[in-house]
C-alpha cells in the first residue's frame, strides 16, 4: 500500500497539535509533530474522497504552505526506525523498539515502529497507558478499541488483565500489531481483530481503552455501553482539551457517570463508569 505524506508549517506549536487533531477526523493514520513542523499519512487510495475538506481545513487555520507527497510503505518503516527513541510513562512504562536496550522502569512494552499510529511518542497514548497504570486490571478483560500497534492492549495484558480485544480498522495497524503482540509474549491474552465496531457485537468487557478522534468516540458511546456491564470503566482519548466537555455530556447520556479527565500538551482523556 503507497502512503502520502502531508507536509505542513503551522503558526506555532499549538496550532500543529490541533491541526493534528482536526486531520485525525480524516483517514489520516500516523503523525509526527516537530515544533510547528507537521507531517500526516494517509493511504494514497482515500485522499482523493478528502482532499478538498482537507485543502479547506487548511485554509481556514491559514496554513499557506502544505505539499503532498507519495511515498513508499519500506521508506516509511526505515523512518521510523530511524527516528524512533524509547518512550518512558510517569517514570512507570518503557515504551522501545527492539534493537533498544531493555528499560529500567516496572514494565515495558516493545514496539516496532511500522505504518500505524500508538508508539507512545503521541500525547494521548501516554494519556491512556498512564490511565491502564493507574488501575488494577488483573483477571480482567478488555478492549482496546482503535488498537494501533497494540501498545495499550500490551500494556493491560502486562499489568495482568486476563484477556484483551485489540481492534482496529487498517490492516497495517492489525499486522503490526500481531507481531507487537508476540515479540512481548502475550499472544496468550490478546486477541487481535481486524474491523470496526462492529467486531466487538456480543462481546462484554470489563473495562474499554478508545484511543481514537473526537467523532468516531461521540458515534461509538453506544457500543461501549452495551459492552461494558454496570461498574465497567472506559477510558477516551484522542482529543483536544475543549472536547471534554461535551464528550462528558455524550457519555453520561450514554449511561456513564464521567470520573475525571487528565490533560498532557493541550489533549485530553475521560474516564467513566457504566451506571
Amino acid at each position: 500500500m503507497d502512503y502520502i505524506e502531508l507536509t505542513l508549517d503551522a503558526a506555532d506549536a499549538e496550532q500543529a497539535e490541533i491541526l493534528t487533531a482536526e486531520l485525525a477526523d480524516f483517514p489520516f493514520e500516523s503523525f509526527e509533530q516537530e515544533g510547528a513542523r507537521l507531517k500526516a499519512y494517509i493511504p494514497q487510495e482515500r485522499l482523493a474522497d478528502c482532499k478538498g475538506e482537507v485543502d479547506a481545513l487548511l485554509a481556514h487555520y491559514g496554513v499557506g504552505r502544505a505539499t503532498f507527497l507519495s511515498i513508499e510503505p519500506q521508506n516509511w518503516n526505515a523512518l521510523w526506525e530511524s527516528n524512533f527513541t524509547p518512550v518512558e510513562v510517569d517514570g512507570r512504562l518503557t515504551i522501545r523498539a527492539p534493537f533498544h536496550a531493555p528499560a529500567a522502569t516496572e514494565a515495558e512494552v516493545v514496539i516496532m515502529p511500522k505504518m500505524s499510529f500508538g508508539t507512545g511518542h503521541h500525547a494521548t497514548t501516554c494519556l491512556m497507558a498512564s490511565g491502564l497504570l493507574d488501575r488494577d486490571v488483573t483477571g480482567l478483560r478488555g478492549l482496546d478499541m482503535g488498537s494501533g500497534t497494540g501498545v495499550l492492549a500490551i500494556v493491560a495484558a502486562l499489568r495482568g488483565a486476563d484477556a484483551v480485544d485489540a481492534v482496529d480498522i487498517d490492516e497495517w495497524a492489525y499486522e503490526n500489531c500481531v507481531e507487537n503482540i508476540r515479540a512481548n509474549g502475550v499472544e496468550t491474552r490478546v486477541t487481535p481483530l481486524l474491523g470496526d465496531i462492529g467486531a466487538i457485537a456480543g462481546r462484554r468487557y470489563d473495562f474499554i481503552a478508545a484511543n481514537i478522534n473526537r467523532n468516531i468516540l461521540l458515534a461509538q458511546l453506544p457500543a461501549y455501553a452495551a459492552a461494558l456491564d454496570a461498574g465497567g470503566w472506559l477510558l477516551m482519548s484522542g482529543i483536544l482539551e475543549a472536547d471534554v466537555a461535551p464528550l462528558s455530556e455524550a457519555a453520561r447520556a450514554a449511561g456513564f457517570s464521567v470520573t475525571g479527565h487528565a490533560l498532557r500538551n493541550g489533549w485530553a482523556r475521560v474516564d467513566a463508569v457504566k451506571n
